[in-house]
């Protein structure tokens, strides 16, 4: 079997070679291997792909005590295991239709379990993929109750990760708090910024020259969580409001497919504010 391992602690000597012994202790061959050093913070980071015939509790509980001797942030994962999706979606369906292409073409190793939005605009698509549609309307004196319901379909349905492909509603803190690295936003990310409606025709008034997009993990303050993956495309004085808002999606789409397969693939380690992704 294969498997992945990830890991985080403070640097010292000793680390690669105490995990590679305990790789071969294990009979297990190592198919890919990331490190990175932060000198920042003296914090080292390691992502490793092997195989071996160990079975996963067996490797999980002989890995302990060396996680606990170098006080280690770690997960092991099956490779054949792959993580659970909440797809979380307004109007705008051009991020939920790419996922779910990829999804299907084999792109994206991840099992899109539910749909969820505050309109009814996805639940053709999610029938028409055979996925199950939640259709959560948000008032001010509901949302609380709208987010409990979802946390309970999260655990019922043992979901990983919550994608918000284009979620036009702000998450209460407690369910941040609830799915702190596990949320996976997309937004715009033009410069200069423009926040509020109509951020497109703002650009356009102002002559923007590139549009870009920007892909984090949520946390309570809106739109500041660690960036995963970022991306630009060039427009020019010829571009119309138009022009801008489909390269927007276009660019959309890639950086929140980037984000979420380099998430499913356990290449996202968090770094205090920021993150180390192993691509």
């Amino acid at each position: 079997m294969d498997y992945i391992i990830t890991l985080s602690c403070p640097d010292k000597p000793g680390l690669v070679l105490a995990v590679s012994s305990w790789l071969v202790a294990n009979t297990c061959n190592i198919l890919d291997s990331d490190q990175f050093r932060d000198g920042s913070n003296n914090t080292f980071f390691m992502r490793i792909h092997f195989e071996g015939e160990a079975k996963f509790k067996a490797l999980e509980h002989s890995f302990e005590p060396i996680a606990t001797g170098s006080q280690m942030n770690w997960q092991i994962w099956p490779c054949a295991q792959k993580p659970k999706v909440l797809v979380m979606v307004s109007k705008q369906d051009h991020c939920l239709t790419d996922l779910l292409f990829r999804e299907k073409n084999g792109e994206l190793p991840i099992e899109i379990a539910l749909i969820a939005s505050n309109h009814l605009n996805a639940e053709p698509i999610a029938a028409a993929e055979n996925i199950d549609f939640r259709h959560l309307p948000i008032a001010p004196d509901s949302k609380t109750a709208q987010e409990t319901l979802l946390l309970e379909e999260i655990e019922r349905r043992n979901i990983n990760v919550v994608v918000l492909a284009r979620y036009m509603q702000i998450l209460s803190p407690e369910f941040c708090q609830a799915m702190t690295g596990k949320i996976i936003n997309i937004h715009h990310s033009f410069l200069p910024g423009f926040k509020g409606a109509r951020p497109y025709h703002q650009a356009f008034e102002h002559g923007v020259k590139l549009i870009g997009a920007t892909a984090h993990y949520v946390t309570a303050e809106l739109d500041e969580g660690p960036i995963i993956e970022q991306g630009i495309e060039r427009v020019g004085h010829r571009s119309t409001v138009a022009d801008l808002v489909n390269v927007g999606r276009d660019i959309e789409r890639i950086v929140l497919a980037k984000a979420v397969k380099y998430h499913a693939e356990h290449r996202v380690l968090l770094n205090d504010h920021r993150t180390v992704v192993f691509h």
